[in-house]
């Protein structure tokens, strides 16, 4: 689905420079000019009003009607407005001083353009727009994904840790975040051939016989103190009839399909 044209707000007291402004968004599809003002002060305004996603903001402002003569500070009080979301600004300048420039950037300006380059024109600060749109875009999607799948993470650790204490085994028992971690681990890695003993023993910093050690004990206990009729409700699998506990592999691989199913 294509974009719609993004916002922009200018903030520009130069008329040729509006004008160009003007001329540059008859030609694109991407861009739409919701306003334009000399002032910083009406520029706050439509910043509220308006939502724009950009703004150019002109750093000399000396032909303002209404305004400042400087646009210094108008970052800052545009932060104060406390907006659900941060528009993009790009600072267009006369000014070429380093010292200028890194206030600019401490007070929130994203990206600064310099009137006098041989390369400045419109087109070039509507094309910034679009870069840093696209970038804020695709960060914003990496963070989804990134939340989905801690959510997600986050809902199999809970069915896990619900499925153990139906049965007994809680936090108190040592193999209960063994176990926890096993299942948790084949879920997500489903294809992977490792190793579980293994890759416990690694994250938990203990030998291969303290993790099955603990794990078998965590069984054990369930399988102890649990009623039979609990027992047999939550763990369907057959159980060997000779020790009549299930395995540490059996018992992690048979919750790991159950809460799988369950997610």
């Amino acid at each position: 689905m294509e974009a719609k044209p993004m916002k922009i707000l200018i903030i520009e007291d130069d008329i040729n420079d509006c004008n160009n402004f003007i001329n540059c968004v008859k030609n694109r599809n991407d861009v739409e000019i919701v306003a334009i003002t000399d002032s910083d002060i009406d520029g706050l305004r439509y910043a509220k009003t308006l939502r724009p996603e950009g703004i150019v903001l002109d750093l000399e402002l000396n032909n303002s009607s209404s305004g400042n003569v400087d646009s210094l500070d108008f970052v800052t009080d545009l932060q104060a407005l406390n907006l659900e979301y941060m528009p993009i600004v790009i600072v267009t300048t006369h000014v070429n001083s380093k010292r200028t420039y890194d206030i600019l950037h401490r007070e929130g300006v994203d990206f600064i353009l310099y009137k006098d380059h041989p390369n400045y024109s419109a087109n070039l600060v509507l094309n910034h727009f679009i870069s840093m749109r696209q970038s804020e875009l695709s960060r914003s999607d990496k963070k989804s994904v990134e939340d989905e799948l801690k959510d997600r993470k986050s809902r199999i650790s809970s069915c896990i840790n619900s499925e153990l204490e139906l049965i007994g085994i809680t936090s108190k028992l040592k193999g209960k975040q063994y176990i926890h971690d096993a299942i948790l681990y084949l879920i997500e890695n489903e294809n992977d051939n490792s190793n579980l003993i293994a890759y416990l023993s690694k994250i938990h910093k203990k030998s291969a016989t303290t993790i099955t050690n603990g794990i078998q004990n965590a069984i054990f206990h369930a399988w102890r103190i649990t009623p039979i009729e609990d027992l047999t409700k939550y763990y369907t699998a057959r159980v060997n009839y000779e020790t009549g506990v299930p395995t540490p592999m059996e018992f992690i691989y048979y919750y790991k399909d159950k809460v799988k199913t369950m997610i």
